[in-house]
């Protein structure tokens, strides 16, 4: 028995390979088209690679012509390939698959939505009881958001609060939520873990411009918060600008002056004082200093009670802010939407946001699978897409979703894939459009604009549509060209390499080359 089905089996094999070996030789246009892929550079993209000494073992590129109406063959033709098989970091260009899955499964109207309870009841003006805010994960929950939500509660005829803040994040597992970075830096904004109830990014972003005297500094800030105050100590200099905030200190403090050592501990009644200390020059303009200080409990604390009080409402005392559960007694106070998944993908692929990624990829398994959502889950939700796909990507590993890992890994080859696939999809130009297009939009906007100027005179201009990634030693690039012939083409190129801060320019000769058509298209036919 077992004899005869290893004949079976081995029939089958070679039923396969003969099958094989007669398309190859009879159709070979089922394969290549009709011309095989380079594996070797274009001479400028060549040229580029010996500038920056960049070894070409570090390189892994897969660029694929996608039938169009220049092109309307059924079948994508493979044009470069280079190591393109080898799984390599990506950086931010795995936000192709979170936003693109996320686009397919959920829809690009799909909106997030944060819900208020309350314990207490509405009485002559006044709540008396604790406010609960329940998060979903809005990956933009910005200050104007929350102004919306202010004026819908004095609307309810609310205007004085007698109770506490309660910050319900059952949304998602502890472990999604930890401070863990790739380089330490928990003070800064790209480090923000997620939060179902993630307020302005958890970011203080500071703003620093020349007074109208011209003979010092003037500090605005955003998102406005409750009991904070700033003290410019910056000293104006000559020196030239760049590189000025490096001789910028910044230290935000418990205000000794407001603040009584007993009430320290009480965080309701904390006043903080941001304290900016050293030399800026005097022709310095526009300087942003972006801060992660506080805790999410006491960050959202001092936003929400900031924009109650700009909507004119008033405090019985000063709130206490901290983590909770929202009580089965608890009733409904309101229902606020946020923006739109076709809005968040935007702003992840045109500018690289990691935390709005991470939340993205989260909301997969909240809205597929149910609460409280961890990596894993979605990981299985990305797969399960993948697999209906027909996509088998078997060295990828994802971490977050974001691109913010050391472990994160595709190859060339599949991401390109995912991208060819993604043309077939109902969702394509939505899809194309969320990626930056160079010399105009986000991480691309000072990218290839020579380049581009050259085709002004043609009636349809070419387009490059490409996501960035960036990390130390890794530069990547995934995306859509549309040549001035009106070809398109997938491309995707890692340099994972300790030079591979140099390798712009080799990107950026590899997207002129396909601009100006890549290959010869009389190779095409």
């Amino acid at each position: 028995m077992q004899f005869s089905n290893l004949a079976r089996s081995n029939h089958f094999i070679w039923s396969e390979y003969l099958g094989l070996v007669l398309a190859l030789i009879c159709c070979p246009l089922l394969f290549g088209h009709g011309a095989a892929a380079q594996s070797s550079f274009p001479i400028g993209v060549e040229q580029a690679i010996k500038r920056s000494g960049i070894p070409k073992e570090s390189i892994s590129v897969a660029v694929t012509e996608i039938p169009s109406a220049a092109n309307p063959k059924p079948q994508s033709r493979s044009i470069l390939n280079w190591r393109d098989e080898v799984a390599m970091n990506p950086a931010s260009t795995i936000k192709l698959l979170t936003t693109l899955v996320a686009l397919d499964v959920l829809g690009p109207k799909y909106r997030w939505k944060t819900e208020l309870f309350t314990d207490g009841a509405i009485k002559n003006g006044t709540l008396k009881g604790n406010i609960y805010f329940v998060g979903h994960g809005d990956p933009k929950w910005i200050p104007e958001e929350l102004d919306r939500l202010t004026k819908q509660l004095r609307a309810l005829g609310i205007q004085r609060i007698d109770g506490n803040l309660i910050f319900d994040r059952s949304a998602y597992t502890k472990q999604v939520m930890e401070e863990l970075t790739i380089d330490g830096e928990t003070l800064r904004a790209y480090n923000v873990p997620p939060d179902p109830l993630l307020f302005a990014f958890r970011t203080l972003s500071f703003q620093i411009n020349p007074n109208k005297n011209n003979d010092g500094f003037q500090i605005s800030y955003t998102p406005k918060l409750a009991r904070f105050s700033i003290q410019n100590d910056i000293i104006m200099s000559s020196a030239p600008c760049d590189g000025a905030k490096r001789n910028l200190r910044l230290e935000i403090v418990p205000n000794p002056l407001e603040v009584g050592a007993s009430q320290v501990k009480n965080k309701s009644t904390i006043q903080w004082q941001a304290i900016f200390t050293g030399e800026l020059p005097q022709n310095c303009r526009g300087v942003t200093y972006n801060v992660v200080k506080f805790d999410p409990d006491t960050f959202l604390t001092l936003g929400f009670t900031a924009a109650w009080e700009d909507a004119g409402g008033l405090w019985v005392r000063p709130p206490r802010g901290q983590a909770g559960s929202v009580p089965v007694y608890a009733r409904p106070l309101l229902s606020i939407e946020g923006l739109s998944l076709l809005d968040a993908a935007e702003d992840i692929n045109k500018f690289s946001n990691n935390v709005m990624a991470r939340q993205v990829f989260l909301t997969l398994a909240l809205e597929k699978i149910g609460k409280p959502a961890d990596i894993e889950l979605a990981k299985g939700v990305v797969q399960a897409w993948l697999n209906q796909r027909g996509l088998d990507f078997p060295e990828l590993v994802i971490e977050n979703g974001s691109g913010l890992s050391r472990n994160e890994a595709i190859s060339a080859r599949n991401l390109n894939s995912l991208l060819i696939a993604a043309q077939n999809l109902p969702i394509a130009e939505t899809f194309t459009s969320t990626l930056p297009a160079a010399g105009s939009e986000g991480t691309m906007r000072n990218r290839l604009i020579n380049q581009l100027r050259k085709f002004l005179h043609l009636k349809k201009k070419p387009e490059a549509r490409i996501k960035t990634g960036s990390l130390n030693n890794v530069r990547t690039i995934s995306g859509y060209v549309f040549s001035k012939s009106g070809r398109i083409y997938a491309v995707t190129s890692f340099i994972n390499d300790p030079k591979a801060n140099r390798g712009q320019e080799v990107h950026d000769q590899l997207l002129t080359w396909l601009l100006e058509d890549g290959p010869d298209p009389k190779d095409a036919r």
